[in-house]
């Protein structure tokens, strides 16, 4: 829609200008460092940082119900930077020019309520957000549209070139980084670390088909970004995992769409969130934290970190009474869920700093951490897989911890569960596969169960000439062969004849 088209008082808002206010806060130390530069870590002591913004009393000169207005209204303008999750600029990285948005389809993801038949079956009021529509097929690429549209702005505004992008990965963040970093075209290269022979074979094939530079290391996850660690504080490279903090601002947005998908009305939901490396469940509480700080919503839901008993350091911490609390990293075994077999998550120490906050702002304990079962994440995924939708392994696990949480009491039943699906279901058919033939190795510890195993039936009608490639069937070969074969599925089927 065109801006003319729009409301009077909204037209000069709609395309936002850059504004400053944004700083690294170290965590650790407490200082604050200007955007000047891609940090990872305090520049002074070394501590993880969040971006955050000092312009609060700017942004709320304005009415919860002006934001909630400009962010519906500008959902209609066709502007291709502002088409994503940069519709939320002003709460996300208004620092960022317009011209710089990296822009490839991201966000605004569907939300879809489950069948009536699963929710019951479930014991709750389920909905599942599919972050696997993200072009790269996964949440990550949120975080990596706001990472490469800051890193576009410094390359133009400090004449920077031979950039080089960097990033461990279980698969996904290697697929989105490999993708952003290809719509920069020559300004930047990019290169991926993976576990070799722990990322799927579609994953793999992402960031090889973007052009990015591949190397399969031994070990897990935390092997390969203890490397890439290695490689950003001794080399000059761009981190684009989700230790740089321009990737959790831009996985905010996932709080912005959800909360205009439910009319800003969050009070009565519990999200449920994987865990891997903790900066998607870091970035919702911040992004709800901010938008109850603005009046955009006023009560903050309730969130459950779901992690799988193979890789499970958030759960073990929060599990411990609050004045006995001590992080112990965890030896991860594996997972379905690979994208969080992690057993030392960089954000950690974010979360811990989120969680406090948002018990806080929410002035009762609304942050819970739950642990399932691998043969749990496989039975549910394929569960709600056969009810009309589609989740990953993630997505399954998210569901698992809906069963769990009803179980432990934090939910109550028909309470209304949304469950993040980080990734799009084809990244994990093999994983199905294996499950359907009963072949998943003794490590994952899943058995399939016969009520939940689907094979396709062999169909070779005996006693009729069968086609075969590269031959053409006489027209009574064909006839026999279609009739035998039509005979058999109907026996199969249990069809009646007409």
């Amino acid at each position: 829609m065109k801006i003319e088209y729009f409301p009077e008082d909204l037209q000069e808002f709609l395309v936002p200008s850059p504004a400053g206010g944004l700083g690294y806060n170290c965590l650790k130390c407490g200082k604050i460092h200007p955007p000047k530069k891609l940090y990872y870590t305090c520049p002074d002591c070394g501590g993880l940082l969040l971006l955050e913004d000092a312009r609060e009393d700017r942004l709320k000169e304005r009415p919860g119900k002006f934001w909630r207005r400009l962010f519906d209204y500008r959902r209609m303008l066709n502007l291709q930077p502002l088409r994503g999750i940069f519709t939320f600029h002003e709460f996300l990285a208004p620092l960022i020019p317009v011209e710089d948005i990296v822009y490839l389809g991201e966000g605004h993801t569907p939300l879809v309520a489950a069948p009536e038949d699963l929710s019951r079956e479930v014991g709750a009021t389920l909905f599942i957000k599919h972050d696997g529509q993200n072009p790269s097929a996964s949440f990550k690429d949120r975080g990596m549209a706001a990472a490469l549209s800051y890193l576009k702005y410094i390359i133009r505004t400090q004449n920077l070139s031979d950039v080089l992008a960097v990033c461990a990965s279980t698969g996904d963040t290697s697929a989105a980084a490999a993708l952003y970093s290809a719509a920069l075209g020559s300004q930047i290269k990019s290169a991926v670390l993976l576990p070799k022979g722990k990322v799927t074979l579609p994953q793999l094939s992402q960031p090889l088909g973007a052009g990015a530079k591949v190397f399969e290391l031994p070990g897990v996850f935390d092997d390969c970004m203890k490397v890439v660690e290695y490689l950003s504080d001794h080399y000059e490279v761009a981190l684009l995992n989700s230790k740089n903090p321009w990737r959790v601002l831009g996985q905010e947005s996932y709080a912005y769409e959800l909360a205009q998908q439910f009319d800003y009305e969050l009070g009565d939901l519990a999200l449920f969130v994987p865990v891997g490396n903790a900066g998607n469940i870091t970035a919702i509480m911040s992004g709800l934290m901010k938008m109850k700080r603005y009046g955009v919503i006023e009560t903050l839901p309730k969130i459950v970190a779901v992690q799988s008993s193979h890789a499970d350091p958030v759960f073990r911490y929060y599990s411990q009474l609050e004045s006995d609390r001590v992080y112990k990293p965890v030896t991860v075994r594996p997972s379905v869920a690979q994208a969080a077999m992690i057993g030392d998550p960089v954000s950690f120490p974010r979360v811990q700093k989120m969680v406090e906050e948002y018990n806080k702002a929410a002035e009762e304990g609304r942050f819970f951490a739950v642990q399932v079962r691998e043969q749990a994440i496989m039975d549910n995924m394929i569960a709600v897989n056969r009810s009309g939708l589609t989740v990953c392994t993630q997505g399954g696990e998210g569901v698992a911890g809906v069963r769990e949480a009803l179980k432990l009491g934090i939910l109550a039943h028909g309470d209304k569960a949304v469950v993040d699906s980080t990734a799009h279901a084809l990244k994990f058919a093999e994983f199905q596969s294996a499950y359907f033939e009963d072949k998943l190795d003794e490590g994952y510890e899943v058995r399939a169960k016969a009520e939940l195993v689907n094979r396709p039936v062999d169909i070779s009608p005996a006693g009729v000439p069968l086609p075969a490639a590269g031959e053409t069937q006489s027209p009574e070969d064909r006839a026999a062969y279609v009739s035998a074969a039509a005979s058999d599925i109907a026996n199969a089927l249990g069809l009646k004849a007409r």
